[in-house]
């Protein structure tokens, strides 16, 4: 038999003719049935606009807008289609050269090719809006005006929290990792704060809108009467814990200083405020004049991007005394009834270290200890605990210690949800091996136990240890945002859950350290922040600041520091305050961290303490040379005048 009479070759041509006949149907429906992509095709007639998604609202915790939508332009270019068009009043109208002109073409050749949309002028003012759009039918088919919402801060407050938002650049779209596929070029995107972190909640989704073009490249309106648009879906707004009202007055009282402001609401973990000073209204960083504006912030010498809240980490002082007690109450190596013969100093370290206190009794038990803030007394608690028996050794001890402020969130990123969280520095053994060449014991770092030494922490860390202690040993992630509307992601679950800590202290320890806290406000060293009617629980510092200059080490003015929380049972409110180089902790930082206490927690401030609100907004503790050299204060009023910002806090200490 032939085989060419085989069934194989039957089958073969069966597939084939298949395989033809439905390329043949397919090109039927898309050439005749289908008209689509035909009427698509025809760019000539056609204009593809994209439409910009309005980006999501965000709300503090009373439903008030700290930020909204504004509308601006971008003039878009089509370097292959801008032919015969008036070169010279378009440079007129957008006040630029000809080479200006040339050079901003080559570069959308350059970003996009010659045939897709660029940016050739972002976010155009009104006035320049509306001269080109009188004129633009001269300008196209190379030239269109595409709606780009802008963020507008109603509040000028915020602006390490909420962030910014600016046009994607080429690298970010070169990225191999795909992280950024969804973007072309001209989108905007999140850079900082929770612009950021939450970008892809924010940034919603854009559509296309297609318009049939006359003779003249006027639009004259939809295709196919919107047949193939496209909707924007507009981002989801955030619901934050935030109270805008504390802000702003947080920042007031923190203008002409240096530090940090942290607020948190101990039974949920969200942050009430953060400040960080000097800080910059945020409307600087959105519209038109955003660059220029940006380049002159990046240079201040007061550094207004730095968040210190959660970039800057100090030596603690005074106010980690609690800490230190708690790990030692729950080691195991003391009672609340402990207590140190301290006559004026530390001697059992082979030399003599000097304290304020020498009066019999003043650390007779962990509460009198706390409220007379005795050095002795907790030098001595870190030296028990890190050569605790149990442990086998000072070196297990040192981990065993290090261990214990890492499960507090000390030494280590608490996971708030804005970037750039540093981790701070807890004294492992590591860092001791390194320090003192492998050769070191309990007294090498004994300074730790009063907050000094290799210990640094960020103001975060220090309000969020107050929610361990006014929680009596757990506390909850730190964050901003409470709520997505129209979310059912499990985004802000971690933010939900409880982390315990210190699970061996009973009640009657935990007792002892906050009636010693109370004890520091209702008379010790925080005096200052008693608020009438309220249990007040406190600790001051006073930390030793030191710098390198000139290869030496200088001493230079002590940070004054208060934490503490409020009220003392059922407590609303934590906080940390810190003031770089204002001296003692009672002077700056204990009457800035009561008021915001008391506005918080009764939403006014009795008339007597107004004097003081208004002595810390008008005082200036940032040196003198730092202040003449800063431009902040001139940059700040450029959209919210000193008579607005004035009318803004009446509001708030009216209440």
């Amino acid at each position: 038999m032939s085989v060419f009479n085989q069934p194989r070759k039957r089958v073969i041509q069966l597939i084939f003719l298949g395989m033809v006949s439905l390329i043949v149907v397919r090109l039927f429906f898309l050439q005749v049935v289908e008209t689509k992509y035909s009427k698509l095709a025809d760019a000539n007639a056609h204009l593809r606009k994209v439409i910009y998604p309005s980006r999501g609202i965000i709300y503090d915790r009373n439903g008030r807008s700290v930020m909204r939508n504004e509308a601006l332009y971008d003039l878009m270019v089509t370097p292959r289609n801008v032919k015969n068009i008036d070169t010279a009043y378009l440079c007129e109208v957008l006040s630029i050269t000809h080479e200006e002109f040339i050079k901003r073409i080559n570069a959308a050749r350059m970003k996009e090719g010659p045939v897709r949309p660029s940016v050739f002028a972002s976010l155009l003012t009104p006035e320049v809006y509306g001269k080109l759009q009188e004129s633009m039918y001269m300008f196209q088919p190379g030239f269109e005006l595409v709606l780009r919402p802008v963020r507008n801060y109603t509040y000028s407050a915020g602006a390490h929290i909420l962030g910014y938002i600016s046009e994607i650049s080429p690298s970010m779209l070169a990225d191999s990792s795909g992280r950024y596929s969804a973007y072309q070029q001209g989108d905007f995107i999140g850079r900082t704060g929770l612009e950021n972190t939450y970008e892809n909640i924010l940034m919603g989704q854009r559509g296309i809108q297609y318009l049939v073009k006359d003779n003249l490249n006027r639009p004259q309106g939809p295709l196919e009467n919107g047949e193939f648009d496209t909707a924007a879906v507009a981002g989801k707004n955030l619901r934050l814990a935030l109270d805008i009202d504390l802000q702003v007055l947080g920042e007031a009282m923190m203008q002409g200083k240096v530090g940090s402001i942290v607020a948190i609401d101990p039974s949920t973990g969200g942050i009430l405020a953060m400040v960080s000073g000097p800080t910059f209204d945020p409307n600087l960083l959105s519209g038109s004049y955003r660059s220029q504006n940006y380049n002159k912030l990046y240079l201040d010498t007061t550094k207004p991007f730095f968040n210190r809240a959660v970039q800057a980490a100090y030596p603690p002082g005074s106010t980690f005394k609690p800490i230190t007690g708690l790990v030692a109450l729950d080691e195991g190596v003391i009672t609340p009834d402990f207590g140190f013969p301290c006559h004026g100093g530390y001697g059992l370290c082979g030399r003599f270290i000097r304290c304020t206190h020498s009066n019999p009794g003043h650390a007779a038990n962990m509460r009198v200890a706390l409220a007379n803030s005795c050095n002795s007394y907790f030098m001595h608690l870190y030296r028990l605990s890190v050569d605790n028996r149990k442990w086998g050794g000072v070196v297990n001890g040192q981990v065993q210690w290090t261990n214990y402020l890492n499960l507090m969130g000390l030494g280590r990123r608490l996971g708030i949800d804005i970037p750039g969280e540093v981790r701070g520095v807890v004294p492992d053994t590591a860092r001791m091996n390194y320090v003192y060449r492998g050769s070191w014991n309990s007294c090498s770092e004994v300074y730790v136990g009063m907050g000094q030494g290799q210990l640094i922490l960020t103001p975060l860390q220090m309000a969020n240890a107050m929610c361990i202690i006014a929680n009596r040993g757990y506390y909850y992630i730190p964050h901003f945002v409470e709520g997505i509307d129209n979310d059912n992601s499990d985004i802000l679950r971690k933010y939900k859950q409880k982390v315990s800590v210190a699970e061996h202290i009973s009640d009657e320890a935990f007792s002892s350290v906050i009636l010693g806290m109370e004890d520091v406000v209702s008379k010790g060293t925080a005096r200052g922040a008693q608020i009438e009617g309220v249990a007040v629980c406190g600790k001051t510092g006073t930390a030793e600041n030191k710098a390198r200059i000139d290869g030496k080490v200088v001493q230079l003015k002590d940070h004054s520091l208060f934490v503490g929380f409020a009220p003392r049972d059922n407590p609303k409110i934590a906080i940390a305050v810190i003031v770089e180089n204002a001296g003692f902790g009672a002077t700056y930082a204990v009457p800035i961290a009561s008021i915001l206490m008391e506005k918080y927690l009764t939403d006014t401030i009795s008339a007597k303490r107004m004097p003081i609100v208004q002595r810390m907004m008008e005082t200036v503790t940032m040196s003198t040379e730092m202040r003449a050299r800063s431009k902040i204060d001139s940059l700040n009023n450029m959209f919210a005048s000193s008579i607005e910002r004035e009318a803004l806090l009446r509001r708030i200490l009216s209440k």
